[in-house]
C-alpha cells in the first residue's frame, strides 16, 4: 500500500517535474511515517520537526528567511541540498531509529547527484546542526507527559472507557508562541439558545447515517475526507502548487517549515479548547435532546451519525481550524487563494482521488464535511475557521520572516 502511494504521488506530479528535496522528503516522511504506524498529533509534531529543521538549515546557507532554532553562523559555501536532507535524515532517525534503514535510503538517493567535496561535506554537519536545534527545542515541550485525563462523571454512574487520542497535547508547547490558549475562542452557544437549536438540527438532519436529506455527492465527500487525509491532503495541495509555481528551495522550505508547524499548532490549540469546554458530540447531544431545556430539539433515541465520531470533545473542530491554517498559510505562499486546480488521493485507497477547484473550495468542503458526517455543530466550525485563520496571520508576522 505505501509503495502505491508514493508511486501515485509520483504520477500525479510528474507533468510540474519540479520536485525539490524539500517534497521528496514530505513524501518520504509520509512513509516513514506509515511504517511507524504514527499518525494524528504526533505525526503532525513529527513533520513540523523536519521541515523546521530543513528550514533552518537551507536558511542558514541561503539567509533568505529568518531560522526558528538553529543559531549558528551562516555558511554560503554548503550545500543547501545537502543541508536539507541532513537536516531531514537526522530528525527522523532521532524520531524513528527503526526506521533508519529506510531514511538512509532516502537520503542517499537525495544526495547521489550532488558531488562530494567541502560544501557536501559542510552541508551534512550544518543539517546535522539544524535537526540537533530543533530536536532540543521540542526535548520539553509536553508532548510526550503521561496520560492523566480524568473522566467528567458521578461516582457509580458509566462513562466511555476508551481514553480520548492524546489528550496531554492540551498542554503541549506551541511553535512560535508561549501559550495554547491564545486562540482559544468563547464558548459554545447555550443549549438553551436558538442557535445552538439550528446547530443541533442541521446535524441531526444531514449528518445522520439514515439521513434522507444528504446528497450522494456530499456522502462522497464525507467518505473521502476520513482522518488520515485531513493532513495529507494539505500537503499534497502544497507540493501540487509549490511545482506549479517553480518555487524555489528556500521558499519551498518556509511553505512546509510553516504549514507542518501550523498543522502541529491546530493540534495544540485544539486540545486545549476541547478540554476547556468539554462540550458533547452530536451523538450524544442528540440521543438527549429531550435534557437540553431547549423545546426546539427534538430526541432521537436511535440516531447515529454517518462517520465515526472521534475521541475527544466536540467543541472546537480539528478539522476546521486545519482548514483555515492550511488555506491561509498556503495562499500566502503562493500569492493566489484561487490557486488550483488541486488533485487529492486518498491515503488508504490511492486510486481514490478527488478534485478541488482551488485552496478555497478544498478548504469548505474539509469543513462542511464534519456536518455532513454528523459529528460537529456548525457554529463550532465557524469558531474553528477564524481559529484558524488567526494562527496562521500570527505564525506569517512571525515566523520565517524575510531576512533581508
Amino acid at each position: 500500500m505505501r509503495l502505491a502511494i508514493l508511486t501515485l504521488a509520483a504520477a500525479l506530479f510528474a507533468a510540474s517535474a519540479h520536485a525539490d528535496v524539500v517534497t521528496d522528503w514530505n513524501v518520504a516522511s509520509f512513509d516513514v511515517m506509515t511504517t511507524a504506524n504514527v499518525a494524528g498529533a504526533p505525526a503532525a509534531r513529527a513533520l513540523a520537526i523536519v521541515h523546521v529543521a530543513m528550514a533552518d538549515a537551507v536558511n542558514a546557507v541561503q539567509n533568505r528567511h529568518a531560522r526558528y532554532a538553529h543559531k549558528g553562523p551562516l555558511q554560503p559555501s554548503a550545500s543547501a541540498e545537502v543541508a536539507a536532507s541532513s537536516a531531514a535524515r537526522s530528525a527522523l532517525s532521532a524520531l524513528f531509529p527503526p526506521q533508519r534503514a529506510r531514511i538512509d535510503a532516502a537520503y542517499a538517493a537525495a544526495t547521489s547527484g550532488v558531488p562530494d567535496g567541502p560544501a557536501k561535506e559542510a552541508g551534512v554537519k550544518l543539517g546535522e546542526e539544524a535537526a540537533a536545534a530543533v530536536l532540543a527545542d521540542r526535548a520539553n515541550d509536553d508532548s510526550a507527559v503521561p496520560d492523566t485525563y480524568r473522566p467528567i462523571t458521578t461516582p457509580g454512574n458509566w462513562v466511555p472507557t476508551t481514553p480520548p487520542l492524546t489528550a496531554q497535547y492540551a498542554r503541549a508547547k506551541p511553535w512560535g508562541f508561549d501559550n495554547a490558549d491564545r486562540f482559544r475562542p468563547g464558548p459554545p452557544p447555550e443549549l438553551t439558545s436558538a442557535r445552538y437549536a439550528r446547530d443541533y438540527n442541521e446535524t441531526k438532519d444531514l449528518g445522520g447515517v439514515r439521513s434522507t436529506q444528504r446528497t450522494p455527492a456530499q456522502t462522497e465527500a464525507v467518505k473521502f475526507w476520513s482522518q488520515p487525509n485531513l493532513t495529507l491532503a494539505w500537503y499534497q495541495a502544497a507540493r501540487q502548487l509549490g511545482a506549479a509555481r517553480q518555487m524555489n528551495l528556500a521558499d519551498s522550505a518556509r511553505t512546509f517549515a510553516l504549514l507542518s508547524a501550523g498543522l502541529a499548532n491546530t493540534f495544540i490549540v485544539d486540545w486545549d479548547a476541547k478540554f476547556h469546554y468539554h462540550f458533547w458530540r452530536p451523538i450524544t447531544a442528540i440521543r438527549n435532546g429531550d435534557q437540553d431545556n431547549n423545546a426546539a430539539t427534538e430526541r432521537d433515541a436511535g440516531w447515529v451519525p454517518l462517520n465515526t465520531t472521534p475521541m475527544h470533545p466536540e467543541y472546537p473542530s480539528q478539522a476546521s481550524i486545519i482548514a483555515g491554517t492550511a488555506s491561509a498559510l498556503l495562499a500566502q505562499a503562493v500569492g493566489d487563494a484561487n490557486a488550483g486546480p488541486i488533485t487529492l488521493a486518498d491515503s488508504a485507497e490511492p486510486k481514490l482521488t478527488r478534485q478541488a477547484a482551488n485552496l478555497a473550495a478544498m478548504a469548505e468542503e474539509h469543513r462542511q464535511v464534519r456536518i455532513w458526517g454528523g459529528i460537529h455543530f456548525r457554529s463550532s466550525l465557524e469558531a474553528s475557521e477564524r481559529m484558524g485563520r488567526a494562527l496562521a496571520e500570527h505564525m506569517l508576522q512571525t515566523l520565517y520572516t524575510p531576512a533581508r
